[in-house]
């Protein structure tokens, strides 16, 4: 029996989920997620909590048991708390600005880099800090474009500018050693 599977998803106030057969819709104070699951993995309501449950040892469905389990809890919490990813812009010269609702991303090229958040999606900046925050309840959303802003200037290994997830390392690497010594 999977571990994590095995565990039951707990439903804070304030948030509502509706089953229909593999349907699940969660609807909390941040927003509402609608997802359909395979119909292998049973999942039952049951006094405030969400049980997963799977028929057999098949390994098609001993490998969706934990993954349905996380990906509703996942909902649960993005409805009720939301998510954040925290990017960090390093380089001389480099800063990210809001412009309006946009991101204005100044990463060395000739022109700003603008990206507009997709609904459901919201970005904060601190100039200070050179940090930028990625905002949402759908955790999938939140990473996807993550990864999209990191992408528009990934970090290099040579002097360690670009766009990186907070905590991230970089590993540096040596440049040229100079002309060899004969």
């Amino acid at each position: 029996m999977s571990r994590i599977g095995r565990l039951p998803v707990d439903i804070p106030s304030g948030v509502q989920v509706e089953l229909n057969g593999s349907q699940v819709r969660v609807k909390g104070p941040k927003g509402e997620l609608q997802r359909e699951f395979s119909k292998l993995v049973g999942i039952k309501m049951e006094d405030n909590q969400l049980n997963i449950t799977r028929n057999s040892e098949d390994p098609a469905e001993r490998a969706l048991h934990g993954t349905t389990r996380a990906v509703l809890a996942n909902m649960i919490h993005g409805v009720s708390k939301g998510f954040e990813v925290v990017l960090e812009v390093e380089g001389v010269g480099y800063r990210a600005e809001m412009d309006g609702k946009k991101l204005a991303l100044f990463v060395g090229y000739s022109h700003p880099v603008k990206m507009d958040p997709p609904a459901g999606v919201s970005f904060e900046t601190d100039a200070k800090t050179r940090q930028i925050k990625v905002l949402g309840f759908d955790k999938e959303l939140v990473g996807q474009i993550a990864a999209n802003v990191r992408k528009v200037r990934p970090p290099e290994p040579y002097h360690g500018k670009g766009i990186r997830y907070q905590g991230e390392r970089v590993r540096r690497k040596a440049g040229k050693a100079g002309k060899g010594a004969k």
